[in-house]
């Protein structure tokens, strides 16, 4: 495949940007054959003189926009980064503006409740996925099977060589590590920079996934639930906020919970979601409040919308979750297999039952194959890597970070956030200078290195707005606005 020079117009939704698309195959394994449009923009570094190069960026999901990311890039990343890089990001294959996987809304409308409570429960998802997935690809057209993370990877190697660079320096979060760590495997010699923030595990079958899961969300909100019984100023102070947190859960799954400001019948499932949105700024304060909200109390003064799936207006729907399916084997064979899952997440995790994020996930990928194979990692190239953690993250739980660094051998470096949240760029000045000398000069730190908590002052980009800490798309594993603790 001969390499391809990208035409850069100014971009439309962000002028200050600059559009264009890249052309690659389809099927990788089939290069001169049908091809995809991928749509990339980038911020030109503020310094030519101090040019280094281009910085791609990945703000996950799946089916998080790289090219929104680099509209966004001001806020998110430092001055120093801005000055030495051009900032590039793309929409992954099957995601936003490239080709995204599409279904028919009045199918994927008939979605059932995605916790299963029965044998029947089980016998209806098998049926469903079967129709949702022939619907979905006949929508979608051949990209629906060819949208895991190595067709990703692959991409960003023809759009490294379409920028020029002789090798790739690359800062992906939460799911796209995913995309840094399959690059770094299938090119390991054309790696200058891998800086990797709150990375998945891809070595973890299902029941890995579930367990590790189900322990970081119970970590995050027992971080929570401490930081309520000290400061005065979460409203639940001096109450029973696990017994309150129970009642609501039971509520919803009685079916007895309505959602205030709609009216709507809440799950437990959605009950379950507020523990994990809340935590991953954290907007500990917010999540104090719509906990007490539910519980009776008056509206926070900004209302979250009603979390987890929800139907679609319109003619088709958005699955990204598709990319997931790709790239975990998620599949259950029965609904014992499934239970005896639960059981251990609902062990592991006493206050939030599980994960919402992978169990809201899980049975959409029934009847629909893993492409990318699970595996360890293994790295053969000479540039250390970087990857980073909190050690409270609810989405992308710490051991995941840790396990892949061990996996990627001696030259990943693994630095270790000892706070709160997902993504740790920017939350507090060590860490963020440490990545930034890192992509700049690349120098990492020693292993074992860790970074305490700073204050929200010493934090180095801006803040944010209860509203732009609690994340609000379907994007699972993506990486929220940056924004410093403790929020209000």
């Amino acid at each position: 495949m001969t390499t391809q020079t990208i035409t850069w117009t100014p971009c439309e939704e962000e002028p200050a940007a600059e559009c264009g698309k890249l052309s690659v195959p389809i099927d990788w394994s089939k290069p001169n054959e049908a091809k995809v449009d991928i749509a990339v923009a980038r911020r030109k570094a503020t310094d030519a003189a101090a040019r280094i190069g281009s910085l791609v960026i990945n703000p996950g999901g799946p089916g998080g926009s790289g090219v929104e990311a680099v509209y966004g890039a001001p806020g998110s990343y430092t001055e120093e980064l801005q000055r030495r890089f051009d900032i590039v990001g793309f929409d992954p294959r099957g995601v936003g503006r490239s080709n995204p996987v599409i279904c028919s809304a009045s199918v994927y409308n008939r979605m059932p409740h995605t916790v299963m409570r029965s044998q029947a429960d089980f016998d209806a998802w098998n049926a469903f996925t079967k129709e949702l997935h022939a619907d979905c690809r006949a929508r979608t057209g051949p990209l629906y099977d060819h949208v895991d993370s190595v067709d990703v990877a692959r991409d960003l190697d023809a759009l490294r060589a379409a920028l020029g660079e002789e090798k790739l320096t690359y800062y992906g979060i939460s799911y796209g590590t995913l995309i840094g760590q399959m690059y770094a495997e299938l090119f390991p010699d054309r790696v200058r920079a891998l800086g990797l923030d709150s990375n998945m595990d891809h070595s973890l079958g299902v029941a890995g996934f579930l367990a590790t899961e189900a322990i970081a969300i119970e970590d995050a909100f027992d971080q929570f639930v401490g930081w309520c019984e000290q400061d005065t100023s979460c409203v639940l102070h001096g109450r029973d906020i696990r017994a309150i947190w129970k009642d609501l859960r039971e509520k919803a799954r009685r079916g007895e919970l309505k959602y205030p400001s709609t009216g709507q019948t809440m799950t437990e499932l959605q009950v379950i979601y507020n523990a994990a949105l809340g935590t991953e700024g954290p907007a500990w304060r917010l999540l104090s409040e719509v906990i007490n909200w539910l519980n009776g109390g008056p509206p926070p003064e900004w209302v979250p919308p009603l979390s987890g799936r929800q139907p679609v207006e319109g003619d088709v729907a958005y699955l990204p979750t598709a990319v997931l399916c790709q790239d975990y084997n998620l599949q259950v064979r029965s609904y014992s297999e499934y239970a005896a899952l639960m059981r251990v997440s609902n062990q592991l995790a006493p206050d939030t039952r599980y994960h919402p994020y992978p169990i809201d996930d899980l049975p959409i990928c029934m009847n629909y194959p893993t492409t990318n194979t699970p595996h360890a990692l293994r790295y053969t190239g000479d540039a250390p890597l970087l990857l980073g953690n909190s050690l409270h993250d609810p989405a992308t739980p710490w051991i995941w970070s840790a396990n892949a660094a061990r996996q990627l051998g001696s030259k990943a470096v693994l630095l270790t956030y000892e706070g709160w949240g997902h993504r740790i760029y920017g939350k507090d000045k060590c860490q963020t200078d440490i990545f930034d000398e890192y992509l700049v000069s690349l120098k990492v730190p020693p292993h074992g290195t860790r970074c305490a908590v700073g204050t929200a002052e010493e934090s180095v980009l801006r803040q944010q707005t209860p509203s732009q800490t609690w994340p609000t798309g379907s994007n699972h594993w993506a990486a929220g606005p940056v924004a410093a603790w403790p929020l209000s």
